[in-house]
């Protein structure tokens, strides 16, 4: 387990952090006014008892936010890793499974978002390379807006490997390809499913569509040529949790 710590900024970021069992929150630094925006907004929790609270000026908290254009809106907080999620553990016994695989994706924004639109509509979880991985981003905490606490993070070594080891243990592979003749609401998605997304400028990596079984597309006005992977996360997200629900 990763012991090393990092901060975190904003307030559905920290205040989420804190409600996390799983999470080690060493310490918080607050305003006045989000102090008591906490016991507002939590008055049957105690989710600041035993952690170490320091109070500081909006002005002082600016130096945690950097160079980077995030509002930490009265709240950091200095946390640990949580403990890292191994895929051939979790899928184990499993049945029924959604997630999604990320295929190059970066930006510390969009994966947020993601990460946002995946808890929010109940996906499994992400399978990520690790190396693309910005896991004490301050940027994707608060694009994720709390989420990061309530979504499992598959870090793995190589995303082709993964997918043959997912494909031999029944699941189905699915590229979203805006060049596809299949527009995804065709399908039932029945079992385990895999939903793969490339990067938004080059799309799924050549070698890696060796290791889906269907091409399938969100099928938009033709006059736009592409949506942000983050947009045509959550629509996807949503569409295919709700037709698995209504399977059950």
């Amino acid at each position: 387990m990763n012991k090393r710590s990092f901060f975190i900024v904003g307030k559905h970021a920290v205040i989420e952090a804190l409600k996390n069992p799983r999470r080690k929150v060493l310490r918080v630094f607050l305003t006045e006014e989000s102090k008591k925006n906490i016991h507002r907004k939590n008055p049957d929790q105690n989710i600041l008892k035993d952690i170490k609270i320091y109070f500081k000026t909006k002005k002082e908290l600016d130096k945690y936010t950097g160079n980077d254009d995030i509002l930490h809106q009265g709240y950091v907080a200095e946390v640990e890793h949580l403990e890292d999620m191994v895929l051939k553990d979790y899928i184990n016994e499993k049945k029924n499974l959604t997630l999604a695989c990320l295929d190059g994706v970066t930006d510390p924004r969009n994966i947020g978002s993601i990460i946002r639109s995946a808890s929010s509509f109940n996906v499994n979880g992400i399978i990520i390379k690790e190396r693309h991985f910005p896991d004490e981003s301050k940027l994707m905490y608060k694009s994720a807006s709390g989420c990061m606490e309530y979504i499992n993070i598959f870090k793995v070594s190589n995303i082709n490997t993964s997918l043959k080891f997912l494909r031999e243990k029944n699941f189905w592979v699915y590229e979203f390809n805006s060049n596809s003749n299949k527009d995804f609401t065709q399908i039932d998605w029945k079992g385990n499913n895999i939903l793969l997304f490339g990067s938004e400028g080059f799309g799924i990596k050549k070698h890696t569509r060796k290791y889906t079984d269907f091409s399938v597309k969100i099928t938009i006005n033709k006059k736009i040529e592409s949506l942000n992977i983050s947009n045509s996360a959550s629509i996807v997200f949503h569409d295919v949790m709700k037709r698995k629900k209504d399977l059950d």
